[in-house]
């Protein structure tokens, strides 16, 4: 499976020659361009001609495929995406985002809470999102303490729950 990873979005028009300013998640907004082309959702490509750092978190970029203000204003809220295979493996301790969507969540006992669905971030710390076989979300902090264990190869992650129950044979988190 082919996994893109967002490294920014659109977040308007600036000036008049077809720069749009962007909200980067890059760890600066100079390393966008790092990892070859951007591509949208749809398909579309984007070639970085330059970038410059803008308010905390925002650069400003020009694409060699926008010309003008009115194609950069039709970006506005477009996300950018590189392939996952472009970022360098990440370090001991380290995990992309998107490595984790995906994996088997076990407890402690080895036990099968679900699936990891999401990781948001609301400003305090990363949150992971369960979803249960169920239909229902378990949400936990991404913390040492809360999941112990990651084992991207082998496709699971350990989830020490802090209080668990047995709903029927299920072992479900309650």
């Amino acid at each position: 499976m082919t996994r893109d990873v967002l490294l920014a979005v659109v977040l308007g028009a600036h000036g008049l020659k077809g720069e749009v300013r962007v909200k980067t998640f890059t760890a600066t907004p100079e390393m966008l361009g790092a990892y070859g082309p951007l591509h949208a959702k749809d398909g579309r490509a984007f070639t970085l001609a330059s970038v410059r750092a803008g308010k905390d978190g925002e650069a400003v970029a020009a694409f060699e495929e926008i010309a003008d203000r009115k194609d950069a204003e039709n970006l506005k809220g477009v996300e950018l995406f590189v392939k996952r295979a472009a970022l360098p493996p990440a370090a001991d301790e380290e995990f992309y985002h998107v490595d984790l969507v995906g994996l088997a969540a076990e407890d402690t006992l080895g036990r099968h809470l679900g699936r990891v669905a999401a990781i948001h971030n609301y400003g305090a710390s990363d949150v992971l999102v369960i979803a249960r076989d169920d239909g229902d979300e378990v949400l936990i902090a991404f913390t040492r303490e809360n999941v112990p264990q990651i084992d991207v190869k082998s496709g699971r992650l350990v989830v020490a729950v802090p209080e668990e129950t047995e709903a029927g044979d299920k072992g479900n988190v309650e």
